[in-house]
């Protein structure tokens, strides 16, 4: 059974298909499957063969199909009377489509007797939907075969081509086989068939035989019915009742007379086609009636006489005998005249013409439906040529007014159809139906309605408004009726002709107001005269609109009287005239303005009284609807007046309030709706209320407006949509419209624009909506709504009689769904995040019993195949619940789950399938991947390999994918082969990527690695990136950026998770093929043309830049971020482009950058400044090979310290960062810069602005830290912006750029001349100033103190830097920042925290090291300063001198270094310091000696100090952290080996750094002691010497030096130091090198640096240590007997040196005798040393060349000239000295 197999089209398919919703929409795609299918199109339902043997043996026999299926397959024929192969077919079809189980679910319902019943039954209607749809399709043909808009018109045309021999007659005869047909029994189809399925098939046959009579209706419309047909068709219609006796006609019940009524209708309709009126018009016109097919068949016509005779007793008679005496009146006009005029009675006994009204208005609205235009066209050929050859009275029996209303009645349900209206106005006005509008003219303003009636009709276009408006503003006659006589009138004897004796005017209205004035000798025509009364037509020229006006002047005059109702009977009309004119042409409203102008009166005053007339009502509202949606404001304003509409008596100032009602009143709306339109059941008014405040929502009224309208939206949540549902109702589908409405009103709020709707405190309308729906009864109406199910709506539009797919109440129902869906979508995205659960969100969520769970209703519109943005929406609503909601998605399925995950997918691999369906269930699937796990599971369908079930050799599980796996096609859709066919379009490409990448981005290591072992996987997935890129100025497809996007990330996290190791070999090759393609350099030029396309649209004024730009511009950084650390795997090794990607970047910013007022530019130069800064880091080598980089990021930095400070403080920051690093690596590179002024200038502004707004930030947090103290207080200043003290900080990045700036200016002579020019120096020590009182800007003080620093090196800057007042600015603020808050004497203890990170003790060292700087460059200029601080800090000095015995932490030890160092540089003015502080003179000296015991003792001890550190402080390191990598496995051993090696040199590194600070800081002791020592070449030569000036700073003792601090330091202490210096020192120098020696731990340029500061140590000390011997023995009061000591002990002690020997002796000389050289180093190594071994903190100066300083001139400097020479020998064996002795 070849043709068996699943290649079948359905025909529920094909349909889909000709109409467009399939992923088929090409025309040659149309026309191929037209031709495959035309011959089943052809045969129409014979195509459904009856069972035969000869097909049941076909079934046994196929092997193809399984024997359940066969089985089940011969019971479908016995049911359906159908063929068995195609019994088969169509159960295949089914289970493809529509069923609603599993495949193993399958195998259990056809074993069970029971279930295998309910799925027989369900394949029934299956197969009457098949039928159904096959005649849709030919009635698809008929329609559009000729329609020049339709774009499949061709196609259509020609397969109607191949169709026209042979349709209408296989038509015809289905048609009587089904009105034919026997009714079905149990003996002859099966047990099945009970009463209930007889009723169905006997519904399914009235369906199918109003489809077939469509055909042919419609195919006689295009096609001439021949003589002969007509009669046959005729007899056949007699027959058959015209519906109305059908064979089984007692299977008729109430709900089938409406398809039994359409069958009538288009009998009626095919014979009144078929007689050919319009050309037997056109016949008539031309005088050439023997060119019509029925002049020359006598014969027929004679049978057709006798057959129409026998017409007469069915209402479907009528049109066919008015069109038939119209033929033989025409044709023959003397034949046969009482046959004509009796059958003409008969009709108009039949009253035709309302039957025509009734019918047309039967078939549908004429919009979308061809059947109804065309029967419009037809009846109004009929009724043209009926006017035109007979005379009006002729056409009315009875009540001539019922019958001439019935007339108007027809011609406006005729005029209403596309064109007409437009041909109307073309002809004469003396034919058709201009006749009728001349009657109506003719009974103006007497009979006002049927004139306005027909003028409604003619409405269809802006040019037809002008001709109805222009018809009305000139009318030439006044139709009046009169009781009586009047006495100002003259007549004619003849009393047929009156005159005006006296003018009048025509309404009773009071003086100034609207009125017609009828003049004096106006000669009147009576119509109608008699005893009865009169009918005048005046002769009175008059503009309607004025007379319209005064009708509605006149109903306000009698709104209160009993005439109230008659009055409305006259306006209403005119108020529908206008609702449709300005409906139609907006333009003409103005004209309308009088009228217009006066709806709000009538509308309060005619709702406020007793019985409302709500028709009336219902008009006026419908006017004010139209008029709102042009001019929202003023319709608002208006209503107001009116009370017509709820308002709130108090002001709405809480959501509470609202939800409550407190204080709203329902308006005179509210009580009309419960007082009249309930208990009616009739809801005019509401539908127009509900149109008219959804038109005032969507016209964006302003926030005050929008919140007046709170009440309105209230009464609709509150009120109606949870109870609208259970109001009495007197019209089938008003329920369902009045739900729409509503839907529609809470849709528009919930769509409104952020501009509409004012955020502040009070309710907004869509916050109120958002409430009402998750708190409240609404929220549960639209679940209620959304929970309908797809049966309910399947069975709805199986009772539809309508062919037309956009009408009627399954539409409708339909449309209200999807607005629930979208609705609920809405509100869950838009409520507010919140801890509980709403009631709404409960509803939806919540786990319920026989099938009562709303996800899995929601879940079973996959299955709806009507309209494709059911499902669609459906699963949006799914994939945002899936999201928001704490439940899992898959349990709430339950059983359900697997037969859903099966639809899912069968929709997803069909390639007919809409592709938007499609992309959203992979979104859905995308959204699960990471919120429901257990439901991504059941779709991905991973099967654990048959090998490895029970294996305990692999610890890692293969998977193969399963049969119902997503991911098969999803590896369908990303081949490179299906790109570009219709099934695979770039935006389902683009969303199957986005589900690869959430499986990358959530980790789902079983799906990748199936995925990964998939041949060409790689390939096809990096396909897009390889595509020819489109110049971003052509318009270029969204997805297919989002699509190259995609890849890129997956492609990134693929690098980043796996080991370049472990990389599949086909990834690797595409990478490589990537970079030999220079895709690298491709795609870096195309995201640069891109920026540079968005700043050039903003240049233009267009605001371009959608999100898929973003999204490339991100994966693109993203992979360009990762091809920093990994560029080996990603073969981006070269130089050059490198060096090309960068220039790019920094023109992509360039571009972007530079237009500071665009958002979209500012928010893509953020992105790619990101970039341009991580490639400044990392490609370092390469952009100093870089062409000069300063001047376009200096042109940025102008440009964006443009924009809002708000919105771009973090590009600022980034920016200010590049600048910070290209000048770190290029400098000026080698000149100067042109844009140095203007950066500099630039960057001082902002710091100044900045700081300011630091400074009144930190004021406004202290003011709210405070109590307030008056709460009257009037202050009302705001800091502008509240600027965060942040490490990366505008602020503090500025601040390192002006740094690093005025370090590039060596001269100064730029930043001196801005500095003069912007106060920045008093902004930044202001702000200093407080963040040091109040202990806040941590960041933001120390990258001041660098800048101070900075400037402070140059005579020119410590002398700016002091002149600003940095001392009145640090040196009491200080105190705040050690001191303890608890109380003010407690002092902060020193911490073991790290010196890299950012802390108030590194600040104080900060201002410590520039205390130092100033002094050391402003020498005598700076010491009163100097001297007031450390006065102010004497207790933290002396306290961080003592602190380096207890606390061994870097920290500590480099608060000690920078205080050592500011009292070197102090110590050098020991006069005026002993001047000023005495006492803290000598305890300094004290301490210092202290310390220089201390530093000794923990050198000389390893042992000990790596004690300290390890218990005491806990302050070893850590092992540094490792690189990302992954390593091959290790044994536990090795690993344990190696972790034990790695911890063994991250503590000896610990170690070598704190003895290398220990060392600085014993270096700069030693050399500010020799300040306090005398010079030994004065001592030694001047007997003179004052010893008094100099204290003893050692004890005459020579014990080694101990950790107590109650031994005191001595001589000793300086011997063991030159030991310890001596020793470290032939440590370095040994050959053999230890495995963790300082030489393997530090660098040569360490180790040369470390020798330097060991042998200025030793110097230092030898000097110290000469001067205070000299000093003991020259001092008289020291016994003999210690002197003699002092000299034994020191020579005996460097004699036995082994290290000295007699160089020592030449050094203690050479020493002696040159103490200004040895003077000449108040600085020292350490600096250097401590930066090589230490790292400073972020932002910290350099280390720089000591500058030469000089002393005052002694008396010793002859002698030190004289002895000079003596040092020569020591030059090479100190020659290390000299690189920092300058």
């Amino acid at each position: 059974m070849a043709d068996s197999g699943m290649s079948f089209r359905s025909c529920r398919e094909l349909w889909t298909i000709l109409l467009g919703r399939s992923a088929l929409r090409e025309r040659g795609q149309i026309q191929s499957e037209l031709e495959t299918h035309c011959d089943r199109l052809l045969q129409g339902l014979s195509y459904y063969k009856p069972p035969s043997s000869s097909s049941a043996n076909k079934v046994k026999e196929n092997k193809d199909v399984a024997q359940p299926l066969k089985d089940f397959g011969l019971r479908i024929s016995k049911l359906l009377a159908l063929d068995e192969l195609q019994s088969v077919q169509l159960l295949q079809c089914y289970l493809q489509e529509d069923y609603r189980g599993t495949r193993g679910s399958l195998k259990v319902v056809l074993k069970d007797e029971r279930q295998s019943q309910a799925l027989l039954l369900k394949v029934a209607d299956y197969y009457y939907e098949e039928r159904m749809c096959l005649l849709r399709c030919v009635l698809l043909l008929l329609t559009y075969f000729q329609d020049e808009r339709h774009p499949y018109r061709a196609e259509y045309s020609n397969c109607v081509n191949k169709l026209e021999k042979d349709l209408v007659s296989n038509c015809q005869s289905q048609f009587e086989k089904l009105f034919k047909a026997e009714v079905p029994t149990w003996e002859t189809h099966g047990n099945l068939m009970t009463e209930r399925q007889v009723s169905r098939w006997f519904l399914q046959c009235l369906r199918e035989q109003s489809l077939l009579l469509e055909i042919i209706f419609l195919y006689y419309a295009y096609f001439e019915m021949s003589p002969a047909d007509l009669l046959t068709f005729t007899k056949m219609f007699k027959e058959q009742g015209f519906g109305l006796r059908q064979t089984n006609r007692h299977l008729v019940d109430k709900s089938m007379d409406v398809l039994v009524d359409r069958i009538g209708y288009l009998g009626s309709l095919i014979l009144v086609e078929g007689m050919d009126i319009d050309f037997l018009h056109k016949c008539a016109l031309e005088d050439c009636t023997e060119q019509h097919q029925f002049s020359n068949v006598a014969d027929i016509v004679k049978e057709m006489d006798q057959l129409l005779l026998t017409f007469g007793d069915l209402p479907h008679h009528g049109p066919v005998l008015l069109a038939w005496v119209l033929l033989r009146h025409t044709l023959r006009p003397d034949e046969s005249n009482p046959v004509i005029r009796r059958i003409g009675s008969t009709a108009l006994q039949l009253e035709v013409f309302k039957y025509l009204a009734t019918m047309l208005k039967g078939l549908g609205v004429s919009g979308n439906n061809c059947t109804a235009s065309t029967a419009k066209m037809c009846v109004y050929g009929l009724l043209s040529f009926v006017i035109t050859s007979f005379e009006e009275e002729s056409l009315q029996t009875g009540s001539a007014g019922l019958q001439n209303s019935y007339l108007i009645d027809a011609a406006c349900e005729v005029l209403s159809a596309p064109s007409l209206a437009e041909v109307f106005w073309e002809m004469k006005p003396n034919m058709g139906l201009g006749v009728i509008l001349d009657s109506a003219v003719g009974m103006f303003p007497h009979k006002i309605g049927p004139l306005l009636q027909l003028l409604s009709a003619l409405l269809s276009n802006k040019s037809t408004v002008k001709k109805v408006y222009n018809f009305l503003d000139k009318m030439s006659f006044y139709t009046q009726a009169y009781k009586h006589k009047p006495n100002d009138i003259i007549a004619k004897e003849d009393e047929t002709l009156w005159r005006r004796q006296t003018p009048k005017l025509l309404y009773p209205l009071g003086a100034g107001q609207t009125n017609l004035w009828m003049p004096l000798g106006i000669l009147g025509q009576v119509m109608i005269g008699g005893e009865q009364g009169y009918v005048v037509r005046w002769d009175y020229s008059y503009s309607s609109w004025t007379l319209f006006t005064c009708e509605v002047e006149m109903l306000l005059h009698v709104v209160s009287t009993a005439d109230v109702l008659a009055h409305c009977a006259r306006v209403k009309p005119i108020l529908d005239l206008v609702h449709k004119i300005i409906s139609t042409d907006w333009t003409v409203s103005d004209c309308l303005l009088p009228l217009t102008s006066r709806i709000y009166m009538l509308l309060q005053r005619l709702t406020s009284v007793i019985n409302p007339p709500v028709d009336m009502i219902a008009s006026c509202i419908n006017c004010l609807s139209v008029l709102a949606a042009r001019m929202p404001g003023k319709v608002w304003s208006s209503l107001q007046r009116t009370g017509f509409l709820p308002f709130a008596s108090n002001p709405l100032t809480s959501m509470a309030q609202c939800v409550s009602a407190e204080g709203m009143k329902a308006g005179n709306y509210g009580n009309l709706l419960v007082q009249i339109e309930q208990p009616r059941g009739e809801y005019a008014v509401t539908m127009a209320f509900l149109k008219l405040v959804t038109t005032l929502v969507k016209g964006q009224l302003g926030s005050t407006q929008n919140k007046g309208l709170i009440p309105c939206v209230l009464l609709v949540l509150k009120e109606m949509l949870p109870t609208y549902h259970k109001w009495r109702y007197n019209t089938y589908g008003v329920r369902e419209r009045i739900g729409c409405l509503i839907l529609e009103l809470i849709h528009a709020i919930l769509n409104l624009s952020p501009e509409g709707e004012d955020q502040g405190s009070t309710p907004t309308l869509q916050s109120l909506c958002i409430y009402s729906l998750a708190n409240t009864e609404a929220g549960q109406a639209v679940v209620n709504i959304m929970g309908v199910g797809v049966d309910k709506i399947d069975v709805v539009l199986a009772a539809q009689p309508s062919s037309c797919i956009s009408e009627g109440p399954g539409h409708i129902l339909i449309q209200t769904v999807k607005l629930a869906f979208s609705v609920t979508n809405n509100a869950i995205r838009l409520k507010p995040p919140s801890d509980a659960v709403s009631p709404l969100e409960q509803a939806l969520t919540q786990h319920g019993g026989h099938g009562n769970n709303l996800v899995v209703v929601l879940a079973k519109y996959i299955y709806h195949k009507h309209d494709p943005a059911l499902p669609r929406l459906a699963i949006q609503l799914l994939k945002r619940l899936a999201t928001v909601a704490p439940m899992s998605v898959y349990a709430c399925l339950g059983s359900d789950a697997a037969a859903i995950r099966d639809a899912f997918l069968t929709r997803l691999q069909s390639k007919t399938e809409d592709m938007r369906v499609k992309v959203m269930i992979l979104e859905f699937l995308t959204v699960a991947v990471e919120t429901q796990p257990g439901l991504i599971e059941l779709f991905l369908n991973l099967e654990v390999k048959d090998g490895n079930e029970g294996s305990k050799v692999s610890p890692v599980e293969e998977f193969l994918l399963g049969e119902w796996s997503c991911l098969h096609v999803v590896l369908d859709l990303i081949d490179s082969r299906q790109q570009g066919k219709y099934w695979c379009p770039p935006l389902l490409h683009r969303a199957a990527l986005a589900f690869l990448l959430a499986l990358w981005q959530d980790r789902r290591d079983s799906a990748i690695s199936v995925l990964r072992s998939k041949d060409r996987f790689w390939e096809n997935l990096t396909m897009p990136l390889f595509g020819t890129l489109a110049p971003p100025s052509d318009t270029t497809e969204p997805c297919v950026l989002e699509t190259c996007a995609f890849v890129m990330k997956i492609v990134g996290l693929e690098i980043f998770y796996v080991h370049s190791g472990s990389l599949e070999a086909s990834l690797k090759d595409g990478l490589q093929k990537f970079s030999n393609a220079r895709r690298y350099e491709c795609w870096s030029q195309y995201v640069k043309l891109l920026a540079c396309h968005v700043a050039a649209m903003e240049d233009e004024g267009v605001c371009y830049f959608p999100e898929q730009t973003h999204m490339l511009i991100l994966a693109w950084r993203m992979l360009l971020i990762l091809a920093t650390s990994h560029s080996d795997v990603m073969q981006l090794t070269e130089n050059q482009t490198k060096l090309k990607l960068f220039m790019d970047v920094l023109d992509a910013t360039k571009a972007a950058l530079t237009r500071p007022t665009s958002v979209s530019c500012l928010r893509l130069g953020s992105m790619t400044a990101t970039l341009l800064l991580v490639l400044l880091k990392r490609w370092r080598s390469v952009v100093a090979t870089a062409p000069d980089i300063l001047p376009p990021l200096s042109l940025i930095l102008e440009c964006v310290l443009q924009a809002e400070q708000q919105m771009m403080e973090r590009t600022k920051a980034k920016i200010l960062s590049c600048l910070i690093s290209v000048l770190q690596i290029q400098g000026l590179n080698g000149g100067e810069i042109s844009q140095l002024p203007q950066l500099l200038s630039s960057v001082c502004e902002t710091v100044k602005d900045e700081a300011l707004a630091l400074i009144d930030n930190t004021r406004h947090i202290q003011r709210s830290l405070e109590p307030p103290e008056d709460e009257d207080s009037m202050e009302t200043d705001v800091p502008r912006g509240l600027q965060k003290d942040q490490r990366d900080g505008v602020c503090v990045l500025a601040l390192h750029l002006a740094k690093e700036l005025c370090r590039t200016d060596e001269d100064g002579e730029h930043w001196v001349a801005v500095m003069r020019k912007v106060p920045v120096l008093p902004s930044v020590l202001s702000g200093m100033e407080l963040s040091l009182r109040s202990k806040q800007n941590l960041y933001f003080t120390e990258a001041a103190l660098h800048l101070l620093l900075t400037l402070a090196r140059t005579p020119q800057g410590a002398a700016a830097v002091a002149g600003a007042g940095v001392i009145q600015t640090i040196c009491l603020p200080l105190l705040s920042v050690y001191e303890g808050s608890a109380n003010g004497t407690s002092q902060q203890s020193f911490t073991r925290k790290s010196q890299d990170s950012a802390c108030w003790p590194g600040v104080y060292r900060l201002c410590m090291s520039l205390m130092e700087s100033l002094l050391k460059t402003l020498r005598y200029n700076f010491i009163n300063e100097a001297l007031d601080f450390v006065g102010v800090h004497q207790e933290r000095i002396l306290q961080c001198l003592n602190a380096v015995r207890s606390v061994q932490s870097l920290a500590c030890l480099d608060e000690a270094d920078h205080t050592v160092g500011f009292l070197l540089q102090l110590s050098s003015f020991c006069s005026e310091w002993h001047f000023h502080l005495p006492k803290l003179l000598h305890d300094v000296q004290v301490n210092l000696c202290y310390l220089c015991q201390t530093c000794t003792y923990l050198l000389h001890s390893k042992k000990m100090l790596h004690h300290y550190l390890q218990a005491k402080n806990g302050e070893s390191l850590p092992p540094a952290p490792l690189p990302r990598t992954q390593r091959p496995p290790q044994t536990p051993s090795k690993e344990a080996a190696a972790g034990r090696g790695e911890r063994e040199e991250a503590e000896q590194k610990a170690l070598l750094a704190v003895q290398c600070s220990l060392l600085k800081i014993l270096s700069k002791t030693l050399a500010s002691l020799q300040h306090f020592t005398p010079d030994c070449c004065q001592i030694l030569l001047d007997q003179c010497m004052d010893l008094a000036e100099y204290r003893t700073l050692f004890v005459l003792s020579f014990t080694t030096p101990a950790f107590d601090p109650d031994v005191a330091p001595s001589f000793g202490t300086l011997l063991a130091t030159i030991n310890v210096a001596l020793s470290m020192l032939s440590e370095m120098e040994k050959k053999k090198e230890a495995s963790l020696s300082i030489v393997s731990l530090a660098s040569s340029e360490e180790i040369q640096a470390l020798k330097s500061l060991l042998m200025f140590t030793m110097e230092n000390c030898f000097y110290v240590l000469i001067s205070q011997a000299v000093r003991c023995l020259k001092d008289t009061a020291i016994l003999p007997r210690d002197k003699q000591r002092l000299k034994q002990e020191l020579s005996s002690e460097l004699v036995s040196s082994k290290h000295v020997n007699d160089a020592c002796l030449l050094t203690l000389i050479s020493i002696i005798i040159l103490p200004f050289r040895a003077r000449s180093c108040p600085a020292c190594p350490a600096t250097s040393v401590g930066a090589r071994l230490h790292p400073q903190p972020a932002g910290s100066c350099r280390a720089r060349r000591p500058s030469r300083q000089r002393r005052a001139p002694r008396a010793s400097t002859k002698v030190r000239s004289r002895l000079f020479s003596l040092c020569r020998p020591l030059s090479g064996w100190c020659k290390d000295r000299n690189l920092f002795l300058d």
